[in-house]
């Protein structure tokens, strides 16, 4: 059975083994054990209340409870940008006009941001490859969902989402090559580790402060802005059915999009119900496949389960009650793994 649950330390070694297989372009998941360990041990000391909200960050991990491997990363920031900038360029518009001329001009620009300071942040998401089979990959996404919809108290009214912009398998972004380049005098690699690793100040002191002007861009950079890597385009059909959009903000460094919505208005969150857990036996395998999840902050537990999700009970195996650290008559979160979803 996949369940997603709270990382551990002893998950190091395998978040290095995931890292490694990204190809580069997850600014939030480098392959650098010092910053992997740092990341962890941040969020378990979130789980115990020991950082203030500005600090706090959540990471998850999907687990084959057959070998025991953790397969999948999610993560979830509670407030960026109020202890380090968190930038992106808003894509916007200058006028330029002469009415004794008759010249009207629209033209689109880039304008470094801070507009997402103070709000939540889906990131890390990343399925070992040998895994993205059945509905792995939802349940990856969105079991984030069911914790923000538990302990809402915890995060921002906006959730936003990073996608990964468009580069090649040698690591070559046209954005990049058009517009960072040229102003931080090194690699996309290199400086997509940096970020990584939390060296983020030469961002501040080398980016732009003046809008750019899209169409002084490299055709093959403008074609990109706002464009989702291929391996990343499943991700962003997910949060956008779940209520996500795109509103014209983009990385700094690949031009991928920016996602966000009002947290009340995700999907998986406004329909998702308590029920009362019913050990015994399994549900009807003919009920809609749902994300299953506990109500337990520090032993958090999400997996699939085919239930009624308008149901107020849901019936559990002694096995997958022991999965999800339940017991008989303990509340239970539920919500369809998606509109129209029928069977596993």
């Amino acid at each position: 059975m996949m369940i997603i649950r709270p990382v551990a330390h002893d998950d190091l070694a395998q978040l290095m083994q995931l890292a490694g297989k990204t190809g580069g372009g997850l600014t939030s998941l480098p392959a650098d054990s010092a910053t992997l360990a740092a990341r962890i041990e941040r969020s378990v000391l979130t789980w115990q209340d020991k950082l203030p909200r500005a600090e706090q960050g959540y990471v998850f991990v999907l687990e084959d409870t057959d070998t025991r491997q953790a397969v999948g990363i999610c993560a979830i920031e509670v407030a960026v940008g109020l202890q380090d900038p968190w930038y992106n360029f808003r894509v916007g518009t200058q006028v330029h006009a002469s009415r004794e001329l008759n010249v009207y001009n629209i033209l689109p620009t880039l304008s470094l941001s801070n507009d997402h300071t103070g709000s939540s942040e889906l990131c890390t998401l990343f399925l070992d490859p040998d895994y993205r089979n059945g509905k792995n990959g939802y349940l990856l996404s969105k079991s984030r969902f069911l914790f923000m919809a538990a302990f809402r108290e915890r995060f921002m009214q906006k959730v936003v989402a990073e996608m990964r912009g468009v580069s090649d398998e040698q690591g070559h972004s046209p954005f990049w090559e058009s517009v960072g380049s040229r102003f931080f005098s090194m690699s996309f690699r290199d400086a997509d580790y940096l970020s990584g690793t939390g060296k983020k100040t030469f961002i501040a002191e080398l980016m732009p402060k003046h809008p750019l002007y899209i169409n002084y861009l490299a055709p093959e950079a403008q074609a990109v802005i706002g464009q989702t890597h291929p391996q990343t385009s499943p991700a962003r059909a997910v949060l956008e059915a779940e209520g996500f959009r795109y509103l014209n903000y983009v990385d700094i460094f690949d031009g991928g999009p920016t996602l966000e919505c009002d947290i009340d208005r995700v999907r998986a969150i406004r329909k998702s119900r308590l029920v009362t857990a019913v050990i015994g036996k399994e549900s009807d395998s003919d009920q809609p496949l749902c994300l299953v999840g506990n109500e337990r902050y520090e032993d958090f537990r999400v997996m699939l389960l085919n239930t009624d999700p308008q149901g107020d009970t849901l019936s559990l195996s002694p096995q997958q009650a022991d999965i999800l650290r339940c017991r008989q008559g303990d509340t239970l979160r539920v919500a369809a793994l998606n509109v129209g979803e029928k069977k596993a």
